[in-house]
């Protein structure tokens, strides 16, 4: 099927029409956020350097060009991850009495200390529910270390959403 050359045309304009539209409401590729100057160049802490949460954090601030550097915490910003923890309650029961299903939480508490400003305390808070046969243990064991690289990485992403709410002020 062969399109006149005013079709073409109109789906061009179209096309371009709503790229520009759609960059000047603000839409952002997902991943992509725009962090203030001020948290431009951090130092990031951990009590663990090696873990997956520092190691996922590291690498999103990366990818949103922020500079990662080893100076003292006086001089740049630090982002210091103080507490990574994973609590599960029960949502419900077999009718053997059982667990049936859980909530998995996973809570990562950190702090942002600003040169010349109060360290400014945050959490985020990731939740899952997991159903649990145990029937199938192995399988629910590899399932549940699959579900908790999920929700590090959606951590990882949350932390670096709310510094990009910072305000430079």
């Amino acid at each position: 099927m062969k399109l006149s050359g005013a079709l073409r045309a109109l789906i061009g304009f179209g096309l371009t029409l709503s790229l520009l539209f759609s960059s000047g409401c603000g839409f952002r590729l997902q991943g992509s956020y725009q962090i203030p100057d001020t948290l431009q160049t951090i130092h990031l802490s951990s009590n663990d350097q090696y873990s997956e949460l520092t190691r996922l954090l590291s690498e999103r601030l990366r990818v949103n060009n922020v500079q990662l550097v080893d100076s003292d915490p006086q001089t740049v910003p630090e982002l210091r991850l103080i507490n990574d923890r994973l609590e599960r309650s029960t949502l419900s029961l077999f009718p053997s009495g059982k667990v049936a299903e859980y909530e998995l939480i996973y809570t990562v508490d950190f702090a942002v200390s600003q040169p010349g400003r109060e360290p400014r305390a945050e959490s985020v808070i990731i939740r899952r529910d997991y159903l649990d046969d145990p029937r199938t243990a192995l399988a629910k064991s590899r399932e549940m270390d699959m579900l908790l690289k999920e929700m590090r990485q959606q951590a990882a992403d949350r932390i670096v959403i709310v510094l990009a709410s910072f305000s430079e002020s």
